[in-house]
């Protein structure tokens, strides 16, 4: 459709007045009936009611007096723009501080779970019971194929006979029973299993407390679903305290009877096992042997749990035989191994000079 073309603005339009070429509207004369007369009044508002509600945007109540504090702000109330935010820093900082906290304890998870990882292949070069020792430690790793089987067969039936046929670090009646036997201040019926015995050995330290009996079962747990039996019974006899400052049977087995783990015999095996419930209170006998004749007078101690393990464990070891240490998943004889780089055949350097400082060869 075309569109109308606009008028051309004439010549004699006066400066400084605009042009248009729209046509103004008349104003209707006064008294025509459509507007009121100019000045005239309008026309009355209606009457109020007085029990109508306010009209919108109205004050019903009287202003707030000088120095009153203002009504607390609703839940979701969105801020005035003029309204400066006071606590927007302190969110700020607390949003950070939880997640700096968050990321921490992530790192730490992964860490802890690496660590435990890699406990299937490596050995770890200490302890925190070893670290806690102000004597030392001495201590060196062995495969447990090249440790006899007198010893190892000792091990399970002194210190935990359900190893090979419990699934998990304990059964939850055994530790319920521990606990309630604890609260009532009675001996503990059963003892720390193997895991939690490795748990405690590599992690934590000796205090008696509730608090770490109940971190020693966490992590006992978590070690018996990363770890084998065989792996488990390996990491324990190579890291358990077997002396004030002997770790492991190979340095216990060259320091006290001066012959390799893999030749134990079940005598020797039965004394070095019966040193695990208190193995701070004894020494080489002169030529070889246990010496329960301390300088802190507790030799009775360690000597009354050597005498225990000799009445109890043989008798195991007869009935059962092996089993239990080839159901953990060991076999053969440790005699039979080829001999390798760390079977321990040959007395480590450190118990040879503590035994050389005690001048008891």
């Amino acid at each position: 459709m075309p569109f109308a073309s606009r008028r051309r603005p004439p010549a004699d339009v006066p400066p400084g007045q605009r042009w248009t070429d729209r046509v103004p509207r008349r104003r209707p004369a006064d008294g025509d009936g459509r507007f009121p007369p100019y000045g005239a009044p309008g026309p009355a508002a209606p009457p109020q009611d007085p029990w109508a509600a306010p009209p919108a945007g109205s004050r019903p109540w009287p202003p707030p007096a000088p120095g009153t504090p203002p009504p607390p702000e609703r839940a979701g109330a969105r801020r005035r723009p003029d309204e400066a935010p006071q606590d927007d820093a302190r969110r700020l900082r607390r949003r950070r501080v939880r997640r700096r906290v968050g990321r921490g304890m992530a790192v730490a998870f992964v860490l802890h779970l690496l660590v435990l990882v890699s406990l299937r292949w490596v050995d770890p070069p200490t302890t925190a019971f070893m670290l806690a020792n102000e004597q030392g430690a001495i201590q060196q790793s062995v495969p447990v194929e090249h440790v006899s089987r007198n010893f190892l067969a000792a091990v399970i039936a002194h210190e935990d006979q359900s190893l090979p046929y419990r699934d998990g670090a304990f059964t939850w009646d055994e530790l319920s029973g521990r606990a309630e036997a604890r609260l009532r201040g009675e001996e503990d019926p059963s003892g720390s299993t193997i895991p939690q015995q490795v748990a405690k050995n590599l992690f934590l330290n000796q205090s008696m407390s509730i608090w770490r009996k109940a971190v020693e079962a966490g992590l006992s747990a978590e070690l018996a679903l990363v770890l084998d039996d065989r792996r488990m019974l390996e990491l324990y006899v190579n890291h358990a305290q077997l002396g004030p400052q002997v770790y492991g049977i190979c340095a216990a087995s060259w320091y006290y009877f001066d012959t390799p783990p893999s030749t134990l015999t079940v005598d020797q095996a039965v004394q070095i096992v019966g040193l695990l419930p208190s193995p701070g209170h004894v020494q080489r006998a002169p030529g070889g042997g246990l010496d329960f004749d301390v300088a802190d007078g507790l030799g009775w101690l360690s000597r009354s749990h050597v005498l225990n393990a000799q009445n109890r464990v043989p008798r195991h070891i007869e009935q059962k035989g092996f089993g239990p240490v080839e159901d953990v998943g060991i076999t053969g004889l440790a005699a039979d191994q080829p001999p390798s780089d760390d079977d321990c055949s040959e007395m480590p350097e450190e118990v040879a000079e503590l035994i050389a400082e005690q001048g008891t060869a």
